[in-house]
C-alpha cells in the first residue's frame, strides 16, 4: 500500500495543533493509504514540543522533529522533506490557513499522474489591505527580476512526489527558497485555487522585515539579474556624466562662472550613493557565497521520536 507523509513546520503553534490533528485526521479518515505526520518544531519557545510529544503519544501516526534552534521555516521544510519516507509528500503550515480538507484533491491529481500539486492563494474577505498589497508586490518583484516565474499567491501548501523528494534531498543550498527551487525543478506541476483562512489562533511569525528578506532571497537564489541591473545602472550614469563635458567646455569658453559648491557636492553624494547600492549587490552575492562554502548544515535535529532516523542521526 503506498504511504504518504505530510510536513509540518511549526514555531511557536501550541495552541493550533490539536485542531490541526483532529481535522487532519478527519481530512484523511477516507484516504486509501497509510499515512505519517511529521512537525518539526523549529525552536518554539512556547510549549509547542510538549503539546507534540503529548498528542505523539495517542497518535500512532505523529512523529516529531525537534531542530536545536530557531532555522527558519524553509529549513524546518527542508527538515521535514529529507526525514519523510512518503511516495508523496505533502507540506502544510501549522496555523490553518492551509485547509487540509484540500489534501484529497492534491492525492486525486496525484494519481493521476502529476508530480507536483502545488497551490496559488486567494486572501479571504477579512485579510488586511498591507497583507494583499504586501504579497502582489512580493511576487511582481520575484518574476521580475528572478528567472523563474511563480503564480501570484504560490504558497508551500503542496505536494510533491518520491522522485522529486529525491532529488529535491540531494540539493545542499543555503538561503532556500522552497517555492522557487520546486519550481526550477520542472516536473510534471499542476495548480490549484484556494482561499487562506484566518489564522486559527496566536500572530503571523511574518514580520516586515522577515518578508523584506524572503523575498530578497528568493530573487538572488535564482537569478543575478540584479548584477545586470546594476551594470545598466552604472553604464547609463556614465555615458549621462559624457553630457557635462560640452557644457563644461562652454562655460569657460564664453567666460562664464563656473556652478558653486552646492551642485558639485549633490553630485558627489548622489553617485557615491549609487555606487554603495551597487556595491551591495556585489556584495550580496559574495555572501551567499562565502556562506555556501562554509557547507554548514540547513538545520540540526535535536531530538525525534521517528525510529527511522537510526540509519542517518545527524542528517546535517
Amino acid at each position: 500500500m503506498k504511504k504518504i507523509s505530510i510536513v509540518i513546520p511549526s514555531f511557536n503553534e501550541a495552541s493550533n495543533i490539536n485542531e490541526l490533528v483532529q481535522r487532519l485526521t478527519a481530512a484523511l479518515k477516507d484516504v486509501p493509504y497509510i499515512y505519517e505526520v511529521i512537525f518539526v518544531d523549529d525552536g518554539s519557545s512556547d510549549n509547542t514540543l510538549e503539546t507534540l510529544k503529548a498528542v505523539s503519544e495517542q497518535n500512532a501516526n505523529l512523529y516529531y522533529l525537534e531542530l536545536s534552534r530557531n532555522f527558519g521555516h524553509q529549513n524546518a521544510l527542508k527538515a521535514g522533506y529529507d526525514y519523510a519516507d512518503g511516495d508523496c509528500i505533502i507540506s502544510m503550515d501549522g496555523d490553518l490557513q492551509h485547509p487540509p480538507e484540500l489534501i484529497p484533491q492534491f492525492l486525486q491529481k496525484w494519481e493521476e499522474g502529476y508530480d507536483v500539486v502545488y497551490t496559488t492563494r486567494e486572501y479571504h474577505d477579512e485579510a488586511t489591505y498591507f497583507k494583499t498589497k504586501s504579497s502582489e508586490i512580493f511576487y511582481n518583484m520575484i518574476n521580475s527580476l528572478s528567472d523563474t516565474k511563480l503564480e501570484k499567491g504560490t504558497a508551500d501548501f503542496r505536494l510533491i512526489d518520491r522522485k522529486v523528494a529525491n532529488v529535491l534531498n540531494q540539493l545542499n543550498e543555503n538561503g532556500l527558497f522552497m517555492r522557487g527551487l520546486i519550481k526550477w525543478l520542472g516536473f510534471k506541476q499542476y495548480a490549484i485555487n484556494y482561499k487562506a483562512e484566518p489564522r486559527f489562533s496566536g500572530k503571523s511569525k511574518y514580520t516586515v522585515k522577515k518578508m523584506v528578506r524572503f523575498a530578497v532571497e528568493g530573487v538572488t537564489a535564482f537569478s543575478v539579474r540584479p548584477l545586470n541591473i546594476a551594470i545598466g545602472i552604472g553604464a547609463f550614469f556614465s555615458a549621462a556624466s559624457l553630457l557635462y563635458i560640452p557644457y563644461i567646455a562652454w562655460t569657460f569658453a564664453y567666460g562664464h562662472e563656473s556652478p558653486g559648491w552646492a551642485s558639485v557636492i549633490a553630485t558627489v553624494v548622489f553617485f557615491g550613493g549609487m555606487q554603495l547600492m551597487v556595491l551591495g549587490i556585489i556584495g550580496l552575492y559574495l555572501g551567499k557565497l562565502f556562506m555556501q562554502a562554509k557547507q554548514r548544515p540547513n538545520y540540526i535535529v535535536r531530538s525525534t521520536n521517528l525510529i527511522k532516523l537510526n540509519n542517518d542521526t545527524a542528517k546535517l
